[in-house]
Parts: structure tokens; sequence; C-alpha cells
């Protein structure tokens, strides 16, 4: 299989604007002939859906959710990234462009990186016209933060909520659409088969998550916009349904995953506080703003925040990294924060965690100030650890948050699938091996606003695709495929729950396969996943039956793919002998710490080919060439 990126030749400025006259259109009467299924309906599957209705596009829409507006985008707190240069700060689309692929550790598509900046400026025009409430400056002009990995402030935000009005202004586009009638909207559904007909995606089989029939949808292309993989880690701060199975499902198929093992995480989370937990909180990289992060230059010192004094803190961030502070990129704190803990220099009842501390920030602009900043976040802290920030430092600990890796798709977001697409978080293409803050929300409006009803349309005029109907034997054996295996987990009759598989599973990733690597633990962790893997199909216990509501045969097929998925990454991890973003492999580090890429052997994007359920995967690659931005050794020095 050769991998086609069909990145358009000549400047990388001028490139969408170039694929963008060359791509073929279809005209506007003819649009109403076509059926788009979108899956998922965070920022990227309700933009897309929206913008595509508008054009005259059928939609269907499926969300796993009861409704559109509890898809996890709404969990994003700090802010989208865009090039306006309202501060007058010396930003630029180039400096937003430059700064995404060494925050990516080059290991990201320029062209696509270039076309993110470029689009991300029209992004906030068409969510100030939606009426998303950003915060605006005294003057009225909309107002900016700074955030990681950045010397220029160029975050939007409403509050500490940014995600949840995004969605809010996406929401509200989308069923606008309803209403009309050009999109019918499918909640409750989760996407369990992809159709392949003719060797291009044509439908979905989905399970009602109400009444448990299996229910299939035909259509033109699919777009698979379902989000990351980070539950595959157990504790993350994902929503508990945020899962891999469709995207997992379609790589099945023979869709590409690209980059499986490059997940983020993120510096700025509530503490792990029981083995019992089943979710992290973050706290929003936006708090780095004005906390200071630190820990007490004694290992073991125990003593309560107030009582060290300033010349026995190590604001640990702010020395090593003078000209960033404590707004490096999230790779660099998480890795940082870390090693701190290690030295047994870690703050808190467990030593997990290190301080996050407002107190500067305060004496300097006054309580009401940093209340208007960020009081809903500091209210959230106060009532998940009844600490109060306002008195007290924040402790926070790296966790799990977004996942880079994901399904492999070319310039257009369709993956090797014909007529498959993948928008945002799903797919691998814009963020390399770190992403940085408020780029995630960026990311999914503009593939679903700004790209798709590009590509999308360019696809369509250029593809036959004869009309099919729900009685194709494809549609028939996918359904059979959906039940039987159903009917297999309910069949097991086990000891052990599917979250009891899912904690285990969770230890091994986090341990082995997450921020620090190494080659022994990578191969203990490919010994003992298969192991667990196998346990799960003898021992496994889900209760009820399939032709009804039951959750925990949902969590029992989440948690299967969980486990074919863990394997591929620390496959991944393993045949990857560098370290770069945040993925530390112990053998390759420079003397002070810091992640060493071998940009002559890895510099290339890691597709991997599902050959079989008992066969090895096949590596393919995409050699990623560095043209505006050269190959550098990153510092935040």
């Amino acid at each position: 299989m050769k991998l086609d990126s069909k990145i358009p030749s000549g400047p990388v400025q001028q490139k969408w604007d170039k694929h963008r006259f060359e791509t073929k259109l279809v005209n506007p009467a003819n649009k109403r002939k076509y059926e788009i299924l979108v899956v998922g309906t965070g920022l990227a599957g309700s933009s897309a859906a929206a913008a595509l209705a508008e054009l005259g596009y059928h939609v269907k829409v499926f969300c796993i959710q009861d409704s559109p507006r509890r898809a996890h985008s709404i969990a994003a707190q700090g802010g989208i990234n865009a090039a306006k240069n309202y501060p007058n700060d010396g930003d630029s689309i180039y400096r937003l462009f430059y700064d995404t692929v060494k925050g990516g550790d080059f290991r990201a598509r320029e062209a696509n990186v270039y076309r993110l900046a470029q689009v991300a400026n029209n992004i906030i025009d068409q969510c100030v016209a939606q009426g998303v409430p950003f915060a605006r400056e005294y003057g009225g002009t909309l107002a900016n933060r700074s955030f990681g990995g950045a010397q220029v402030s160029r975050t939007f935000y409403a509050r500490g909520q940014t995600g949840q009005q995004l969605l809010l202004g996406a929401y509200s586009s989308l069923m606008r659409q309803v209403g009309k009638g050009s999109v019918k909207m499918f909640p409750r559904r989760e996407m369990l088969e992809l159709v392949v007909v003719d060797g291009a995606a044509r439908g979905i089989v989905c399970r009602n998550l109400v009444t448990g029939d299996v229910e299939s949808y035909s259509g033109h292309a699919v777009l698979l916009c379902t989000g990351g993989y980070g539950q595959v880690f157990y504790l993350s701060t994902n929503a508990i349904a945020s899962n891999c199975s469709a995207a997992w499902r379609a790589h099945k198929h023979g869709a590409l995953f690209a980059n499986p093992c490059y997940t983020q995480i993120h510096p700025t989370c509530i503490p792990v506080s029981g083995d019992y937990q089943s979710k992290l909180t973050l706290m929003s990289e936006s708090l780095r703003n004005d906390g200071r992060v630190w820990v007490p230059k004694k290992k073991g010192d125990s003593r309560s925040p107030d009582t060290i004094p300033e010349e026995e803190r190590d604001y640990f961030l702010e020395r090593k990294y003078p000209s960033f502070g404590n707004l490096v990129p999230r790779d660099v704190a998480s890795r940082n924060a870390k090693q701190m803990i290690d030295e047994g220099r870690g703050v808190g009842d467990t030593g997990l965690s290190v301080y996050l501390d407002f107190g500067d920030a305060i004496k300097r602009l006054g309580e009401s100030v940093v209340r208007e900043k960020y009081g809903n976040l500091f209210d959230m802290y106060h009532h998940i650890t009844d600490e109060n920030p306002y008195k007290v430092p924040m402790r926070i600990y790296p966790a799990v948050h977004y996942t880079m890796g994901g399904l492999w798709v070319d310039y257009n977001l369709m993956t090797t699938i014909p007529g498959l697409f993948c928008l945002g978080e799903a797919n691998f293409s814009d963020h390399g091996a770190n992403r940085l803050g408020a780029s995630a929300l960026m990311q999914g409006l503009a593939d679903g606003y700004f790209i798709i009803p590009y590509t999308l349309g360019g696809y369509l005029a250029s593809s036959k695709l004869p009309k099919i109907d729900l009685g194709h034997a494809q549609f028939k054996a996918m359904e059979t495929a959906v039940a039987k295996r159903a009917q297999e987990l309910l069949s097991i009759k086990g000891k052990r729950t599917p979250g009891d598989f899912h904690r285990a599973l969770g230890h091994i990733m986090w341990d082995k396969v997450g921020m620090a690597r190494n080659k022994k633990g990578l191969e203990e962790a490919l010994r003992e996943i298969p192991k667990l893997r196998e346990e799960f199909w003898k021992d496994v216990n889900v209760t009820g039956a399939g032709r009804e509501l039951n959750q925990t045969l949902e969590r029992a097929g989440r948690v299967a793919d969980f486990l074919e998925l863990g394997e591929l990454m620390a496959r991944d991890a393993l045949h990857r002998e560098e370290s770069c973003g945040g993925h530390l492999r112990e053998e390759h580090q420079t003397p002070d710490g810091e992640a060493k890429r071998d940009d002559a052997n890895f510099a290339y994007v890691a597709a991997w080919e599902h050959k079989g359920d008992d066969a090895a995967h096949a590596l393919h690659k995409e050699p990623l060439a560095f043209e505006e931005v050269h190959l550098t050794q990153r510092s935040y020095a």
C-alpha cells in the first residue's frame, strides 16, 4: 500500500487556496441528491453537519449521548487559538504555524498545520456571528490570553468554559438545520460497524442504546467525528463514554491507524485520590498564566505550603525555562512535574502532585480580578477537593488528556477507505507528537466548518456512487457481525466486570506505555495485554440481554476494542526508538533529561494496517518533509 497524502504543490502559503480552486464542485441542485452520514456531535461533527446541510446536502447525524450538548467538547476550558494579532504583540498566521509545528516536535505535516493556522481566523468570525460570548476588553474588542508554547497572546476564551460556548454555537447551527429538515438526528446510537461496498464507505451499523436494536443506515459518504481514545488508560480527563470503537471498526475494514502511541499528557489535572476513581478532572492550562508551579527544594518536605518560605521553594519551570516559564508546552511541563515527583519532592498526602500557586497573582491583581478570570475553575476545584485555591495552592498532576494519533487521513481528511472521512481528534493530522493548548477546538471547527465542505464535494463530484439499499448483502453481513459479537459477550458468564478489565489495562498502559517508556517495559506490555485480552474473553461477566438498555454490554464492547488498540499502541511505541513530544523513551534523552529525537530515522508518520485478528499489523511510513520550519532541537529556555 502506498500512502498518498495528496498535498498540493507550491508554496505552503498558497497550497490551500490552490487546492480549493482545483477541487471539483458539486452543483447546488445536485447536492440534494447526496446523503451524508456524520458520526459524532462534538465540535467537529456538529460543525460539519451544520455546514454541509447549509450547503444543501441531506445529513444524518449519530449522537452517542442523548443530546449533542453533552459531547466531550463541552469539557474544554481554556480557549481556542487564532492569529488575529489583536494585542499587536507580533503574532501572524506564519507564527501560529511555526509554533504548532515546533510544539508538535516536528512530527506533523507542514501543509496541514499551515492550513489550520490559515483558517483559524475565520473560526473566530464565524463563532462571534453565532453569538459565542468571547471575553472582551473594556473597549469592546475580543480579549486574548497566553497559552503554553507561544510567546504571544492568541487564545480567545469564554472564561473557563470555552468548549461549552463553542459547542453551543455549533449546536444552534446544527439544530437550525434539524428544524429545516436538512439534518436528521439520531441520538443514543453507537456506531459498531462500517459498511464498505465496492471498496467505498457506504453506510454504518449502530446499536440503539435505548432499545438494543441493531440499525443500519446508508449514505454516499461517512464522516467519523468520534473523538480520541484516551480512555484506553482508564483514568483520563475524557468522558466515560469516550471510546475508540467506531475508529477501530473502520481500522479493521482497511483504514490505517497512524501514530497510535502519541497521547498527550496534560500537566494541570486534579491528582488521583483513590484506587476506585473512574475519571480525572482537568484544570485549564490558562491557569498557568497567573499560577506559579513549584515544589519544596528538600525531598520529603511535608510542611503546609504557607509555612515553606520563598527561598525553600523551587519554581522549577521558571528556573529551567526562563523564556517561557510556566507557559512551556504541555509535554515539557508534564515531564518536569513527573521528574520532581520521581525525585521525592511531590506534595500532598500521596506525594503525587505539585503546587499551582496563585498567591502572587492575588497579591498583585486582587482576589476579585482572579475570581473574574478563573472563578468557575476555582469553584470546580473547591467542590472536588474541598480545598480553597484562593487560600492554599492548587495541587496538580499530569494526566492523559488528548490523543494525537488516530486514523490516517490525506490532505482532504479522507482515510485509506474511499468515502470515509475522519475529522477532529479522531484523525492524526495536525498535532504531531504534542498538541499545544487551545488547538483542539481550533482543529475540530476548522475541519468541520471550513475544510470538509470543500474536500467532501471534491470526492462526490469525482466518484460514481450507485444507489444502494439496506437490503444489500454487506449491510446484512455487518448486522449479523454486530449481533454475534454482542451475543458472544453475553454468553461468557465470567466473574469479572468489564470495568475490572478496563482498570487492569489502564495500569499496564500508564505504567509502561505512558509518559516515560523503555524497551523492557514495552516488551512486558506486549506480553501482558494479549494475556489480559485472553482472560477477558474467558472471564468477563456481562449481565442483562442484548435487546434492551444495557450499559454493561456497551462497556464490554468498548473495553474489548481498547484491549486490541492498547497492544497496537505499545507496538508503535516500541518501534519508535526516539523521544519526541511527551513520549520519553528513557534510552533516548539528553543529559539534562529532555526528549531526544532521531530525525534521520523517525521523521515519518507511522501508519499501521490491520492484517487480521490473528496476524501482526503491517507498518507503512509517510515521510515528513520540513521545508518551512527547519528541524532543530526544541528549546524553551
